[in-house]
């Protein structure tokens, strides 16, 4: 039996799911739509002192990811307060509500939306080398207001000197990554930029920007003792369970449910599930920092050759395509591949191309 359940800061999650502040959680109905699609809490989109003037068109689909122009709610703060938490309150999962962006703007925000918040996530966004408006915008949440305070970290940063200033100020738990930008597109029949501000800058989500996440989540948790939520670009169970292998105590997925609709959140819970089932784990426990046993302390110089998994082997001849050092061809029988360890070069591309668990590295020595 697995059991996905978390604690954060004294408050039960029923699954490690929830979405990330922005588009697909912008009002109450899309909240109630989140928790029907089995998320295990709701993150609101965060609010300012005054709603955002967002620029059009503001979201695009793109080759390996998506961008977008989006800002803070282009809803007032009266309307949430009167309208959109209350509403959500009812839904009986853990809320977190998004706040931004500068200290005094915090300030004023944090505790009018306290009665309606288990914990609040701070959205400090891209802010150079220098970690101070981090520090105040968690200061004045914490006068405040007495509740659990998350900051998101945007990737352009030095992480692990962000993440220490942030739980020296006395921040409760880290969210990374935002958005990776500013990038820029456009419709190649007219020139026209995919984003409507006023440079056609935009910013870049979705599974481009998953690895970067996974590394920027590997800074942090290893250089504070806080939880560390992981976002940016989780699409599937898989990604889920690697953000939490890790380190990640729980993850959050915007751009998903976006193009996906709202059944995606229970989709990778359901995924989680099968895939610790199938390995014969119980708990978040027993993943949780797995992978950061297995990073490398130093680079590696010595070549490792894939092994074969005969069975899997459908010829497909994708590794055999993709091999530059012309080191694998079919065996005789033409059924399965073989590797030449003598021109092998342990590149590694071979393995991350198979799509049927045909070829695996031999575990570490």
């Amino acid at each position: 039996m697995v059991d996905l359940s978390l604690k954060l800061f004294g408050t039960e999650f029923k699954n490690p799911v929830m979405p990330a502040a922005g588009p697909p959680i912008k009002d109450a109905k899309l909240a109630k739509k989140a928790a029907e699609g089995g998320a295990g809490a709701i993150v609101t989109k965060t609010i300012s002192v005054e709603a955002a003037q967002v620029p059009r068109p503001n979201m695009a689909s793109i080759r390996g990811g998506f961008m977008n122009t989006e800002l803070w709610s282009e809803m007032s703060p009266d309307q949430w307060l009167d309208h959109e938490y209350p509403e959500i309150a009812k839904l009986g999962l853990p809320v977190i509500v998004g706040l931004g962006y500068s200290a005094d703007e915090i300030k004023e925000l944090a505790a009018k939306v306290e009665p309606y918040a288990d914990a609040l996530e701070l959205s400090t966004h891209y802010l150079g080398d220098d970690p101070t408006p981090v520090i105040e915008s968690i200061k004045a949440a914490k006068e405040a207001s007495d509740l659990p305070v998350w900051v998101k970290l945007s990737p352009q940063i030095d992480i692990p000197k962000f993440a220490k200033a942030a739980e020296e100020a006395g921040a409760d738990g880290l969210v990374l990554i935002n958005s990776f930008g500013p990038t820029i597109d456009f419709d190649v029949e007219d020139g026209r930029p995919l984003m409507g501000s006023a440079n056609g800058f935009g910013w870049l989500s979705g599974p481009a920007i998953f690895p970067l996440a996974l590394r920027a989540v590997y800074q942090a948790v290893t250089s504070v003792d806080i939880p560390v939520i992981g976002v940016g670009g989780i699409s599937n169970g898989i990604d889920a369970i690697k953000m939490i292998m890790m380190g990640a105590q729980a993850v959050q997925v915007c751009t998903a449910p976006i193009v996906k609709g709202p059944e995606v959140y229970g989709k990778i819970v359901k995924e989680m599930e099968e895939f610790m089932e199938e390995h014969g784990y119980s708990s978040l426990d027993e993943i949780r920092g797995m992978a950061i046993e297995e990073m490398y302390s130093e680079d590696k110089f010595e070549t490792v050759v894939p092994e074969v998994t005969e069975e899997n082997c459908t010829t497909c001849m994708l590794c055999i395509e993709s091999c530059v050092y012309y080191a694998i061809e079919l065996d005789e029988s033409e059924e399965f591949i073989k590797i030449d360890p003598e021109k092998c070069a342990g590149c590694g591309l071979c393995v991350t191309r198979c799509n049927f668990d045909a070829l695996h590295l031999p575990p570490q020595q």
